[in-house]
């Protein structure tokens, strides 16, 4: 049977891989690329960098060119099923093609692949149509949320306290519905609008946010989002204009009602 490895390999920093990953992508045969186009050919380049280091040759690489997501759709998880589901045939189509019986395949995945990312939920619809049979299995990484949180030098959690891992849509729709909210992603710095009325001027509120972590053009930034809010604002446009994307968390910590 074919065999496919789903290995997370950190948040950016090569030393984020773990022996566990290093160990699966020397027994790889062929690695599946899927490219975002050349806005982030840096984020294929560092797979490629990782494969050259641990991977032990003859290995293959095949590659496919990730579908385009209608990312102004109003129906937003409509649009990213839509994508979703082309995004799994492309990877199906490489498995099917790329992959014999007996070969072991596998996906780098940024950060960890249970952390925000699709890769389970394609390999799952995959084997849910049948066309291709595999077993698989999961490798996992360190997620840009142990990466911020280690740069910020601050912990994820406080005694007797939940966290909430949320999406920038979300936070503006509902609010911060913990005291201690990571945010994945945020176009729109929703930290702007929360519960309470406006975060801008409720200084209960801190935020630690990091943008590329572990990457050479890493940026951090933390402190009361009345204060740092709008350099975040600023610092955050400044970098996705000069690099053309940019992916981003941040975790929004409230101080207990007795410290307010």
């Amino acid at each position: 049977m074919k065999r496919l490895l789903v290995i997370g390999i950190g948040a950016g920093d090569p030393d984020h891989l773990t022996l566990q990953a290093a160990k699966a992508i020397a027994r790889t045969d062929v690695f599946f690329l899927v490219d975002k186009g050349e806005v982030k050919d840096e984020l294929v380049r560092l797979r490629q960098d990782l494969i050259a280091e641990h991977g032990r040759p003859p290995y293959r690489i095949a590659e496919a060119r990730d579908p385009e997501r209608d990312r102004g759709a109003s129906a937003y998880t409509a649009a990213v099923a839509d994508w979703r589901s082309r995004r799994a045939l492309a990877c199906e189509a490489l498995i099917g093609e790329e992959l014999a019986d007996g070969e072991t395949g596998a996906f780098l995945v940024w950060g960890d692949p249970g952390v925000y990312d699709s890769t389970l939920a394609i390999v799952e619809e995959i084997l849910q149509r049948g066309n291709v049979t595999f077993d698989y299995e999961v490798i996992p990484g360190i997620s840009s949320v142990a990466a911020l949180t280690a740069r910020h030098r601050t912990s994820l959690t406080r005694v007797g306290r939940p966290v909430h891992l949320t999406t920038g849509r979300r936070l503006a729709e509902e609010g911060a519905t913990a005291d201690d909210v990571v945010v994945m992603l945020d176009a729109h710095c929703s930290f702007d609008g929360l519960d309470d009325g406006d975060i801008s001027g409720d200084s209960s509120w801190d935020i630690y946010w990091g943008a590329y972590l572990g990457t050479p053009d890493e940026i951090l930034v933390s402190g009361k989002v009345s204060e740092v809010g709008e350099r975040i604002r600023e610092l955050r446009a400044e970098a996705r204009a000069r690099k053309g994307w940019i992916m981003d968390t941040y975790l929004l910590r409230r101080a207990p009602r007795a410290d307010r």
